[in-house]
């Protein structure tokens, strides 16, 4: 596999946001294909394949989500909750990526089973510096479950 096999879906409504961060991965040289999607019910057709959606070869399931919570349509809290459920993409991983560092945000987050909850920093400066982390930590280092169990760990039945 190389490094562009990891797609990430960014769930995110304010084009600002997404134009900042696409800017981010450019300049954190992350090659990762970034895929956009604008509110909850895409999401939820993403990763369901639906819809415009359901062609797997042209929007393959992504190796990570950075997903904000405030969405229209369907809230980030809401498409956490429905993903946590599905069996065929409950083990991707998630990171709400939110201006909201409410701890009732956080604690639902968590609850509903998010892997990470970071705020968006509003310097560039910091975003960049963030979005380094992320592809570091979640792109190159982190073994998502999809993948085969190591030698070490048992298999669990099917």
């Amino acid at each position: 596999m190389q490094v562009t096999d990891f797609l990430v879906l960014l769930v995110e409504d304010d084009p600002d946001h997404v134009l900042l961060i696409q800017r981010a991965f450019g300049k954190a040289n992350l090659v990762n294909p970034l895929r956009v999607v604008r509110d909850g019910e895409d999401a939820v057709a993403y990763l369901a394949g639906t819809g415009p959606y359901s062609d797997r070869s042209r929007h393959p399931l992504p190796s990570l989500i950075l997903l904000d919570l405030k969405l229209p349509r369907k809230s980030g809290l809401e498409v956490l909750a429905w993903l946590r459920g599905e069996p065929q993409v409950k083990f991707i991983p998630v990171v709400v990526l939110s201006s909201s560092s409410e701890g009732p945000d956080v604690e639902k987050a968590y609850a509903l089973g998010v892997n990470s909850y970071l705020v968006k920093p509003v310097n560039f400066g910091d975003l960049l510096e963030m979005v380094k982390s992320i592809g570091m930590y979640w792109l190159i280092l982190n073994r998502n479950a999809d993948g085969p169990a190591p030698p070490s760990l048992p298999k669990k039945p099917a």
